[in-house]
């Protein structure tokens, strides 16, 4: 078999070490790099030279606090110590101080002289009496056995000694990581080959000018380049599984002939709300359900002039839209008021008074909003939105629930889908949409409907409008089969290198 220079390396040190030895044994005893090791058992492993064991371990050690007791002695092993010399009985407040304990400490110290029985604490005379000579426990052997070694093997230690470590820990005095050990062992196979003979023969990766010079090459044996060798697996940069998600969503529309709209993130609350037909007393309007900016308060709402008009009669008495409006006095600089977008309707609102609109003609928008929720498992404070609408003539409620569940299904991998009455001041009728997935439940997407008069007319739109906005996040939870939103920015690498074009 041709065995290159580390592998024959290596299978001497197994042999050396009686068949069986870890990787930072092999280290050591061979003189070739952890790296180098790592690899090269993987290929003798493919060439069934050996097989690689694994396994997890508690590497347990002394944090700066534990240090200074495996030092001085633990605080209740002094208090026991000077009360001795004291006679056996003492106030407490001259045992702490002969101690040099206070403080917080005070209270463990006693604590835990009571709690081992070495000592009574008389609170009504504030004494303490010994009641028994102290003997050296597990916990403070570990102590010493830690500040002798450094590091020990938490599996290794007898079950008494793993008992001290927990109380240790629950002291906050030692800590744990979690390490997995590889120990390569020589198989059949292996054996056999050592007993027919290997010698290591110095072989040469790269040519150097004097190795051609002196002719040296010929003597040489060049290592040959096996490319079925097994190599370390490698994690090059890509894009977030998320961000995949967005930009193949965004892809499909556009294949389904909607064009991207576009919009400020800090807004105006015309487009955010009045554009919508959202009274200005309406309750949404109010800091817990918007971001509100606080310095500027207030933009320009010059270039939307004409269409401000409209919509302020609309709301005071309905204006030309067949409705009696709200019937309060609208005011402007509320309409000037800046906030963060809190839905992606108000990018809809610009778009149907843009001189690039089309009739007929699709859009839509993948954007950022931003609302003051509490977060937990299905709630986030900012949150992607996907928002579409469709202009033109004789639409109706049947085209919008079939393009919502061909989203649903397509998008989310949904297996069915559901719609139930909802309401929207901008919208009528208004739909939610509720999608299914076997394995996942129910989830709550987001509404839709047909816009009203009241939000068209103004705008100077005289057809149908049909409008959607739906959570992305819960889109891709549903996709990936993540059940909390907060999972969407975790920095879990493991889960991040794993996940794959959903």
């Amino acid at each position: 078999m041709d065995l290159r220079e580390n592998e024959r390396k290596v299978l001497l040190a197994l042999k050396k070490a009686n068949g069986r030895a870890s990787i930072d044994e092999l280290t050591e005893s061979s003189g070739l790099a952890h790296v180098a090791v790592m690899r090269t058992a993987l290929s003798l492993e493919a060439k069934k030279m050996v097989k690689i064991h694994e396994r997890s371990i508690t590497r347990i050690s002394l944090n700066e606090e534990g240090k200074k007791y495996a030092e001085d002695k633990l605080p209740e092993r002094r208090l026991a110590e000077i009360l001795i010399s004291m006679g056996g009985e003492a106030p407490i407040k001259y045992l702490l101080e002969a101690a040099s304990i206070e403080g917080e400490m005070s209270a463990i110290a006693l604590g835990w002289l009571a709690r081992k029985g070495w000592a009574r604490i008389d609170s009504k005379e504030q004494k303490v009496r010994l009641l028994r000579e102290p003997e050296t426990g597990a916990d403070e052997k570990i102590l010493t056995m830690l500040n002798m070694a450094g590091t020990l093997i938490l599996e290794d230690l007898s079950g008494e000694l793993r008992e001290a470590f927990k109380m240790l820990k629950g002291r906050k005095i030692v800590e744990a990581h979690e390490e997995t050990i590889r120990d390569l062992e020589l198989t059949d196979e292996g054996w056999r080959l050592l007993e027919r003979g290997v010698e290591v023969i110095e072989e040469v990766t790269q040519l150097t000018p004097e190795l051609i010079i002196t002719g040296k090459w010929r003597e040489k044996k060049i290592l040959t380049y096996d490319i079925m060798a097994p190599a370390p697996r490698t994690w090059p940069g890509k894009k977030h599984p998320y961000l995949r998600f967005l930009d193949e969503m965004g892809e499909k529309l556009i294949a389904l002939g909607f064009k991207e709209m576009r919009g400020p993130i800090v807004e105006l609350s015309f487009f955010n709300c009045d554009g919508l037909y959202m009274p200005q007393d309406h309750p949404a309007r109010e800091i817990h359900d918007m971001y509100l900016i606080k310095e500027p308060e207030y933009g320009d709402l010059t270039p939307y002039r004409r269409f401000l008009d409209q919509v302020k009669e609309t709301h005071e008495c309905g204006w030309k839209s067949g409705s009696k409006g709200w019937g309060y006095k609208f005011s402007l600089l509320m309409a000037a008021r800046l906030m963060l977008r809190s839905h992606t309707t108000a990018v809809s609102v610009r778009t149907l008074i843009s001189d690039e609109l089309e009739i007929p003609g699709k859009y839509f928008a993948i954007a950022r909003c931003y609302r003051p929720e509490f977060v937990d498992r299905t709630h986030l404070s900012e949150f992607n939105q996907v928002e579409g609408i469709v202009v033109g003539e004789d639409l109706t409620l049947q085209d919008l629930l079939g393009i919502l569940e061909r989203f649903a299904i397509d998008m989310a991998g949904a297996d069915k889908v559901k719609f139930r009455p909802d309401y929207f001041p901008f919208t009528e009728p208004s739909v939610e949409l509720s999608a299914y997935k076997k394995g996942y439940g129910w989830m709550e997407f987001g509404g839709s409907g047909i816009f009203r008069p009241e939000v068209t007319l103004p705008l100077g739109i005289n057809v149908p409008v049909l409008a959607w906005g739906l959570g992305v996040d819960r889109l891709f939870m549903m996709r990936a089969g993540i059940n909390d939103i907060r999972y969407l920015f975790t920095q879990d690498l493991d889960w991040l290198r794993r996940k794959g074009m959903i």
